[in-house]
């Protein structure tokens, strides 16, 4: 055996394995369960065409879609989850594809039911909310976010048409995937060994943080003239994607695919704004970061390459995992018993899997299904990057217990706006603690700029994302074309303003909009910046005020889905329409800018 081979999933301590068995403690319980959905669905179905008929069949309709709604969330974690386990068990690949089927089937099944309340005249529907107050009392929030998007639905004949065209919508993005992740070939650069060594994206951003500057250019400038060569067609694919999230804003009546996207969520088109505007006040705090790296690095000019390079050699520090849930847990104290007591159970219960193993999934991730407990995947290295993602991924597990804990299954989800906010949320108090308790300066500096580097890429960067769609699409709305070179100059000019005069704006760099997965996802990105300061706000205030911050924070947590994320967060003292919560992330980044400068003096 080799000496540093990964473990088989059946030679792992089960001590370090989820107990994936608190859904079904064998797989012929869950063969069961997928045959009781497969009977139940034709029930669900037959509810077609007579919810106007009374309130107790409109009733009955939404309690059999919960119901079977939740058997097919537990049906189909559990066997993605056993997928993940080990990619090459052939059993749980079957599993997994048969649970994939299933809410092909579910979904099949229940697309009549939000096309016909929407269709009910609304006096009938209030009737029935009258006549049935108590029981309909809980999907008050359920009917309100459907109607308020009432406008913006069609007729029925309408809706078919573009229900249809939904699939010619999504062709660039498949296009942009099978070119961006099947044909596209990078080629070889010479690595830091002077080995030969192909160039693929997985690669790419460990060769950026090579300490050999040569390494990072020559990965740097292959990859982006691969792009290069690429770009009419991915511009082509671009625009079409653009110009697709222009046609069904219109057609639905929306002034703006903004506004659109927006409103899934009932966030204010001042939220997406207010995010711009206030980082480019800031801007001056990002310049004074390029022209620190380029004073430590001690370079005549800096490049876009040298971005990522790193300024702090990584803290030489083993951290074991029982050491990392020892820290996380006393990072975390701040936020009182009730959750330190939930963080321990999940930790010492079986909701996480630990250590990598031959054939597991990468990455880290919480999942887990409403009516059993959140789950954790890890892949812990004891390096002090494994000690934040437990902090991170135990955030979004927590999230998700205080949720279920207090929410019905309806409400039990939550929105990509809010999703991040209490994993970050963990991961800020986590830094705080240990800027606060280490004695150990190079460790400081390496957590200074892990943190300086964590507000680079997700406030600046995804913020300059977000302004490149919100550009790329007015432009479209406003009947200008989108070709490669006004993209490439709209791109050049976003890296000039959002880095400043301290840095080369290679000409490579022009064409980066073209890799950007995201794009085709359109105006999704400024979620992450928002959730970022969300997360940095409530950690300062948890901080700073004590009890009636934590207060909020836990009820924030508990809520799920049964507000709008926008009004969830305001209920925990962060109101993400006004500017407080991005100036205040940018007083922590200008701190820890003041605190590396200082190190260096």
């Amino acid at each position: 055996m080799l000496k540093h081979a990964l473990p088989k999933r059946q030679d792992v301590d089960t001590r370090h394995k989820w107990h994936i068995e608190d859904y079904y403690a064998d797989d012929s319980l869950w063969e069961k369960a997928c045959l009781h959905l497969d009977t139940e669905l034709p029930e669900l179905a037959a509810y077609s065409g007579h919810l106007e008929e009374s309130a107790a069949t409109l009733l009955a309709c939404l309690e059999k879609n919960q119901e079977l709604s939740l058997l097919l969330d537990q049906l189909y974690t559990y066997a993605n989850m056993r997928m993940h386990e080990d990619s090459a068990n052939a059993y749980y690949q079957g599993l997994a594809s048969r649970a994939e089927s299933m809410l092909i089937r579910y979904s099949a099944a229940v697309s009549f039911l939000v096309p016909e309340i929407l269709a009910m005249p609304e006096e009938t529907l209030g009737d029935f909310r009258i006549e049935r107050h108590e029981d309909f009392q809980l999907y008050d929030h359920f009917f309100d976010n459907i109607l308020r998007q009432k406008a913006h639905t069609l007729s029925p004949t309408e809706e078919h048409l573009l229900a249809q065209a939904a699939e010619l919508g999504g062709a660039p993005q498949n296009i942009f995937t099978m070119l961006n992740d099947a044909d596209i070939r990078f080629g070889e650069i010479t690595d830091a060994d002077g080995e030969t060594v192909p160039l693929t994206k997985g690669r790419y951003v460990t060769f950026l943080e090579n300490s050999d500057r040569r390494v990072r250019k020559e990965a740097f400038t292959s990859l982006y003239n691969t792009y290069f060569s690429q770009k009419n067609t991915l511009a082509a694919t671009y625009a079409a994607s653009v110009k697709s999230d222009v046609f069904f804003a219109k057609a639905r009546n929306y002034s703006s695919a903004r506004k659109m996207a927006l409103a899934d969520d009932n966030i204010p088109l001042s939220v997406y704004d207010n995010l711009i505007d206030t980082v480019h006040q800031y801007l001056p705090l990002m310049h004074r970061y390029v022209a620190l790296r380029k004073k430590l690095l001690g370079l005549d000019e800096v490049h876009m390459y040298d971005l990522y390079a790193p300024l702090v050699s990584e803290a030489n520090v083993k951290i074991t995992f029982e050491e990392a849930k020892e820290t996380v847990l006393r990072a975390l104290d701040v936020l009182g018993t009730a959750y330190t007591d939930a963080l321990k159970m999940g930790m010492e219960s079986g909701w996480i899997d630990v250590y990598e193993n031959e054939g597991k999934r990468g990455g880290a991730y919480s999942w887990g299904s409403y009516g059993v407990h959140p789950f954790v995947l890890l892949n812990h290295n004891d390096t002090v990057n494994s000690m934040f993602t437990l902090a991170h991924e135990m955030g979004h597990a927590l999230h998700s217990w205080f949720t279920w804990q207090t929410q019905p299954y309806l409400y039990s989800g939550h929105k990509i706006f809010v999703a991040e906010v209490a994993s970050t949320c963990n991961e800020a108090l986590l830094m705080e603690y240990l800027l606060n308790t280490t004695k150990d300066q190079n460790m400081r500096k390496y957590l200074v700029n892990y943190y300086l580097e964590q507000f680079r890429g997700t406030l600046f960067r995804q913020t300059m994302f977000a302004e490149f769609e919100k550009i790329t699409h007015e432009m479209v709305e406003n009947g200008e074309p989108l070709t490669w070179e006004n993209m490439n100059q709209i791109y050049h000019d976003l890296n000039r303003l959002y880095f400043g005069d301290d840095i080369v704006i290679d000409p490579q760099i022009d064409i980066e909009w073209a890799r950007i997965p995201h794009f085709y996802n359109a105006f999704y990105v400024y979620q992450y910046a928002t959730g970022y300061s969300a997360a940095i706000a409530l950690s300062r205030k948890i901080l700073t005020e004590g009890q009636p911050a934590i207060d909020a924070y836990l009820d924030f947590l508990s809520k799920g889905d049964s507000e709008y994320s926008i009004d969830l967060l305001k209920g925990a003292g962060v109101d993400m329409s006004k500017k407080d919560a991005i100036e205040n992330a940018m007083v922590v980044f200008e701190r820890l800018l003041d605190e590396m400068e200082q190190f260096n003096n």
